[in-house]
């Protein structure tokens, strides 16, 4: 499996909001994917576990950097698709596709290590009805080994 499970029985976010959805990241239709799962936290955090595959080596036995960057957008898409749910608008009429990545400012702060399992937290740090930034890291050993300022914007199809 290429997502440590979470302590609990509960579908994720994934699971319940787009099970269907083909993303490498987030998508557990997608055969090959990553297949994150995320769950809402008692504290409007939204928290998860990615443990890396050895193909995820980026040379030096550590954490290839763009699968970490993928890891957080698709975490913190999971934030933001878990509010969008709790504001209605995922039953609202109209696509299914209600926001889109707009910009991902990673830092890396620490190597992260292959083979063990890391913790991600997201928190929505401003919503509106157009768009959300998300404050998304990923931690090992209590401390931060990578963190972004998400930001995803309303899907207007034109």
């Amino acid at each position: 499996m290429s997502q440590s499970q979470n302590s609990t029985s509960r579908p994720s976010i994934q699971q319940r909001l787009y099970p269907e959805l083909t993303c490498f990241g987030c998508g557990h239709a997608n055969p090959k994917g990553l297949h994150l799962n995320s769950y809402p936290a008692a504290d409007g955090q939204v928290v998860g576990q990615f443990e890396p595959w050895p193909e995820h080596d980026n040379g030096f036995g550590y954490l290839n950097g763009g699968i970490i960057a993928t890891v957080l957008d698709c975490h913190s898409g999971a934030a933001v698709f878990h509010r969008a749910d709790q504001r209605g608008e995922l039953r609202a009429p109209g696509a299914p596709l209600l926001y889109v990545t707009a910009g991902l400012d990673v830092r890396y702060l620490r190597p992260c290590p292959l083979g063990e399992p890391l913790d991600l937290r997201a928190v929505i740090a401003s919503a509106d009805e157009d768009q959300m930034t998300v404050e998304v890291e990923l931690f090992w050993a209590a401390k931060p080994r990578a963190a972004a300022i998400a930001l995803w914007k309303r899907w207007r199809p034109r």
